[in-house]
């Protein structure tokens, strides 16, 4: 008998512009933490679910949740919840009201420590019922087992295990509208990178996992400068979030590397967007794995560009390249670590910071040692 991986297969799904509502009659009765932050409250994103679900039920707000959210943020919310006599979870945002939801509803159900959950498969408890519901396209966070954390010194720690999956997610396309170019490039191109770091993952790779990464890269290569240069328009905006939620399916299986371990440091010591961290990594870490995932990129570079499947695998690897760093400009990110106030001499900080995420490195194509990653901060300056 052979073996292999098993998959998670993600949550049930909700999709289609004006369905959050729809979420109440899913959740069992009783009262609901409604895990969010400031910003998704006062743009009244939240008010249609939060009307629905408090017809019924007792909704406990906990709208604290900042950008790389804190232990102290998620222990506050598992406080509140506690406190109100919650018995299920739904988180609304980006992907840090999602994660602070995930680890709520887990550290609620099931009395774990946190500290003892850090890590992979380590969670192993029973946790409350969750529903997740995004407001941006490109964490990805309602269809992984992945929750992350900032913790003392601005290390970004995560929690994966199966059990952080929530049991619902809806995709609504109304909830993206209108969001600013930049916030929608940042998650656009952080989607797009699970996609690329799933496909070429040294780790767990799988058929399936190959098949959504390629889909999720087909639907947001197709649609991201057209959802920043018309925010307004539900069929791309749609498209977005089918293609993030997708790409976030692919790294559930086939675990993000390289990109996404030198872009936490930027996040959690200069509280750089997680999309644009990714951005800013992206172009330095493909040419370092270009080599070694030639033939990889050379497929993907065809999804985003047909004419590239004419190339030489190793044009059409250093298309994708081309492609990807073309796709930042035009969405109108700026690609350099220099334009965001970080200093060259940093980048031996950032490499041994980045050290610190061998979770992630190790599903690199190609190791990436401190004095590697030291080198690829330098070329993103």
């Amino acid at each position: 008998m052979t073996s292999g991986p098993i998959l998670n297969p993600g949550p049930r799904l909700l999709i289609g512009s004006g369905r959050t509502p729809d979420l109440a009659e899913l959740l069992p009765p009783g009262p609901v933490l409604l895990v969010t932050d400031k910003s998704v409250r006062s743009l009244g994103l939240s008010d249609a679910l939060f009307a629905t679900l408090s017809r019924d039920r007792d909704v406990i707000t906990f709208d604290s949740v900042e950008a790389d959210p804190s232990r102290a943020t998620l222990l506050a919310a598992v406080e509140a919840g506690r406190d109100g006599g919650a018995n299920a979870v739904v988180g609304f945002g980006g992907g840090s009201p999602m994660d602070v939801a995930k680890l709520a509803a887990y550290l609620m159900g099931s009395g774990d420590d946190l500290d003892t959950i850090w890590g992979v498969g380590l969670a192993r408890g029973r946790r409350l019922p969750l529903a997740l519901v995004p407001t941006t396209a490109g964490t990805g966070s309602e269809a992984t087992p992945v929750a992350i954390i900032t913790v003392e010194g601005d290390e970004k720690r995560g929690v994966n295990s199966p059990v952080l999956i929530p049991d619902i997610a809806v995709l609504d396309a109304q909830l993206t509208v209108g969001k600013p170019r930049a916030l929608t490039a940042a998650t656009g191109i952080d989607a797009m990178v699970h996609a690329i770091e799933a496909y070429t993952s040294a780790r767990l790779k799988n058929p399936l996992s190959d098949m959504q990464a390629r889909e999720a890269l087909r639907l947001l290569g197709a649609n991201l400068v057209r959802a920043c240069e018309t925010p307004d328009d539900l069929e791309a905006r749609q498209a977005m979030l089918l293609g993030a939620h997708l790409a976030g399916l692919a790294f559930a299986n086939a675990p993000v590397a390289g990109v996404h371990a030198l872009a936490y440091p930027l996040g959690g010591i200069h509280h750089l967007p997680h999309g644009l961290s990714n951005a800013l990594m992206l172009r330095p870490v493909l040419s370092f794995n270009a080599e070694a995932a030639r033939e990889p990129y050379a497929e993907l570079a065809a999804i985003l560009d047909p004419a590239a499947g004419s190339l030489g695998s190793q044009a059409a690897a250093a298309r994708l390249i081309e492609q990807m760093e073309a796709l930042i400009l035009v969405a109108g990110l700026q690609p350099r670590l220099r334009d965001h106030g970080i200093a060259r001499e940093e980048a031996t900080m950032l490499a041994r910071e980045a050290m610190k995420q061998q979770r992630l490195l190790i599903n690199n194509p190609v190791p990436i040692g401190e004095d590697d990653a030291r080198r690829l901060y330098e070329a993103a300056w």
